[in-house]
């Protein structure tokens, strides 16, 4: 299925499902995907292997994010969120945490009331400057598509060592000041089957989510082209059923069908 790059620093806004009118940050390149995961299902198509780092520089994200906000605000359109998304995992960027203190400031200058956002795969946790950074925004929103490596393997591809065991270590240490966020889908890929909402599956990752404690849970399902084209939405009711087993745990949890 086709798949899209975004050919823009800052984009949008947009209207996200689970957050609002969304005023997007891509400190990733223009004119490739560069992530530590391979996902299946990403809206951006495949990480090329061996490309070069070209990170958007740091002064260029705070001159665009401050032009975009000012004619958003004159235009009485502030967003209700800034989001780093983009062309892949946006705390590879060497100056990640330098790049938060600075859309913050420049938030509370010209939109104050706008939430920042962070989508993560989780994966540059092991780094302290980025969970230093990540403790400072609104909301870092970690991915946790499962519980076990095998099924991490195949939806999300790594491409380097990940453990999940790891991951969750690392998110324990945000001591529930962290969101969660999964993607349930089924299918096949390369001739595999492609499930992580069997019980085996779901029972599991609801132990790693009474583990960490997040302060909320957003799960979600596919709605966008997938580089990978046999893969499946799974039915709002099935993700309802499991966002009632999160808050049977006391635990906020979105749903986006």
């Amino acid at each position: 299925m086709p798949t899209k790059l975004y050919d823009d620093i800052i984009f949008g806004p947009v209207r996200s499902r689970r957050l609002g009118l969304s005023l997007g940050v891509n400190l990733l390149p223009l004119d490739c995907k560069l992530c530590s995961f391979n996902c299946i299902y990403c809206e951006c198509g495949w990480t090329e292997k061996g490309h070069k780092a070209t990170f958007n520089k740091r002064e260029d994200v705070a001159r665009l994010l401050a032009d975009k906000l000012f004619e958003m605000v004159n235009a009485d359109n502030a967003p209700d969120v800034i989001t780093f998304a983009g062309n892949g995992e946006p705390t590879m960027h060497p100056q990640f945490e330098e790049i938060i203190d600075d859309v913050l400031k420049i938030r509370d200058n010209y939109a104050p009331s706008a939430k920042v956002s962070v989508l993560t795969n989780g994966t540059m946790l092991k780094k302290e400057s980025v969970r230093r950074a990540l403790q400072r925004v609104d909301n870092n929103i970690v991915k946790l598509d499962s519980a076990f490596d095998e099924t991490v393997r195949l939806i999300d591809a790594p491409l380097g060592e990940y453990s999940v065991a790891e991951t969750v270590r690392y998110m324990k240490m945000f001591e529930g000041s962290l969101i969660i966020q999964t993607m349930f889908l089924r299918g096949t890929y390369n001739g595999m089957p492609v499930d992580n909402t069997t019980a085996r599956e779901v029972s599991a990752w609801l132990e790693l989510v009474k583990e960490i404690r997040p302060r909320q849970v957003m799960i979600y399902t596919i709605d966008r082209d997938t580089p990978a084209p046999d893969l499946e939405k799974v039915y709002l009711d099935e993700l309802g059923d499991i966002a009632r087993q999160v808050r049977a745990l006391g635990i906020e949890c979105s749903v986006a069908g």
